[in-house]
């Protein structure tokens, strides 16, 4: 994308308040090496357990977990005990998911996939949408707006690729053909920092 924009504009966060969303063209990080014993070990905790937790919850809410395909495993916990499949950009995370028979290629598409704190880590993020069949579930930080981005912690050029308001994400959704279902905030309340969790359905 870079290449198509003019000099100036090819590090910095390009935000439409018409969509309430952003965007930053920055060269994705490399998910090579420790990243998934880095999740491994997070996932371990007692906060990992309670994510976890929130998160099997969550998805119950509204289809049988083992339907699930989880983008992006982080430590694969989510996946073991939601007892579903998983797909990730780490080579290691997916030998794992082989080792528990628990790998599938998304590009294949998937009845339901769920994005914990992965979606606007991913370059080409509606292509992954589009192969969705009836739900997406989400968690994610949300921005009130460009300002509040470029304050947050969680703004994190070349990991964090888009940005999105509360209004932004459900707006992207809708042009793709899901209606919001649920919005919930159990993980800020488990101690987490602005982070917003999402179910969405498919209607077109």
């Amino acid at each position: 994308m870079t290449h198509a924009l003019p000099p100036g504009l090819t590090d910095c966060l390009l935000w439409s308040d018409e969509l309430g969303m952003g965007y930053h063209p920055r060269q994705p990080m490399d998910y090579t090496g420790p990243y998934f014993e880095k999740y491994q070990q997070l996932d371990a905790t007692p906060m990992g357990a309670a994510l976890t937790k929130a998160r099997v919850d969550m998805v119950k809410r509204h289809v049988d977990p083992s339907s699930v395909l989880d983008i992006g495993i982080g430590g694969g916990r989510f996946v073991e005990e939601a007892r579903c499949y998983g797909y990730d950009v780490n080579e290691q995370a997916n030998a794992w998911l082989r080792s528990k028979k628990a790998f599938k290629d998304a590009s294949y598409g998937w009845p339901a996939m769920t994005f914990w704190d992965s979606l606007e880590h991913i370059p080409n993020a509606e292509a992954f949408v589009r192969k969705i069949g009836q739900w997406a579930f989400v968690s994610m930080p949300v921005y009130k707006d460009q300002a509040d981005c470029l304050a947050s912690k969680h703004f994190k050029p070349g990991e964090h690729l888009h940005y999105w308001s509360m209004r932004g994400l459900i707006g992207w959704f809708a042009r793709q053909g899901f209606g919001c279902v649920e919005i919930n905030e159990r993980e800020s309340e488990l101690g987490r920092e602005g982070i917003t969790s999402f179910a969405f359905r498919r209607y077109a």
